[in-house]
């Protein structure tokens, strides 16, 4: 077990709100070369897509399935990262993607309550054993569009989620029942901070109408019993191999290879439907 990795307290804290910040669990310096490296990498660039809200204002979005040995991938893979996944789900976990998630200043699109569970459901995934991890590469407050989310929500269970303009979004009118009993907690980061939070946690973000920039790196993880039932975008299990917590301080900037595949968009029986809205 990773000496980085989150506590038993931290874990518990989890399972109880469904979400837990683990301040500095990357050192500044670490975040730093994983920002260098998606400011500098074309590749990454040139296979962005945009996501819109409903004011036109636009987040600019980079995915991919399977972890390389680029520092994107170092970061998902890291020791610290997969034993906390492992124990905040419950057994074996494998990557089920990444994204880089990028609000530039004053035109940085806001996104709509959603549970992840509400797309992944819908891509084959039976069960909710799934997580996401979110660490900031920019100062994430609330003036540039930080993660919010509703304290204790992944214990409602799936909510229905429909079209809400050009985004997916969980029933506004359950939401709303919600926001009523639940706390609304503004997950306010530094670089180098991750937020791990449970596939039914409600989530949202709104726009960036600031001068600031808010990059941010999250990887995705379901259990190695979870496999979808049907083929789709995502993959279903594919062994997951750790590298030790020292690997992206020892590699330094190190871009995408030539073979890695990024999707140009994210597909899924919900969002086919937004594209076409």
């Amino acid at each position: 077990m990773s000496k980085f990795a989150l506590t038993g307290e931290q874990i518990a804290a989890y399972h109880r709100d469904g979400f837990v910040l683990a301040r500095a669990m990357f050192s500044a310096e670490e975040a730093s070369i994983i920002l260098r490296t998606a400011e500098l990498d074309d590749r990454m660039h040139q296979a962005a897509y945009f996501r819109s809200d409903s004011t036109g204002s636009k987040t600019r979005m980079t995915v991919w399935n399977h972890p390389g040995d680029d520092v994107f991938g170092l970061f998902a893979r890291s020791e610290r990262i997969v034993d906390s996944m492992e124990e905040l789900i419950g057994e074996e976990v494998y990557h089920y993607n990444s994204k880089l998630n990028a609000k530039e200043p004053f035109e940085g699109g806001a996104w709509e309550w959603h549970q992840d569970y509400g797309y992944w459901y819908a891509s084959g995934c039976l069960f909710p054993a799934m997580a996401t991890c979110m660490m900031a590469l920019d100062p994430c407050t609330a003036e540039n569009g930080c993660l919010e989310v509703l304290k204790g929500s992944h214990l409602v269970g799936r909510i229905d989620h429909g079209v809400s303009g050009k985004q997916i979004s969980a029933d506004q009118k359950r939401v709303e029942f919600l926001e009523k009993r639940l706390e609304r907690v503004v997950v306010e980061q530094q670089p180098g901070d991750v937020l791990f939070f449970h596939a039914n946690t409600l989530h949202t973000s709104s726009a960036n109408g600031s001068a600031k920039r808010r990059w941010a790196l999250l990887s995705c993880y379901n259990a190695a019993s979870n496999d979808p039932v049907f083929a789709h975008h995502h993959p279903g299990y594919t062994k997951l191999h750790k590298v030790p917590d020292d690997a992206i301080l020892k590699a330094g900037i190190k871009p995408t290879s030539e073979d890695k595949e990024f999707l140009q968009r994210a597909h899924n029986p919900i969002t086919e439907v937004a594209e076409k809205v």
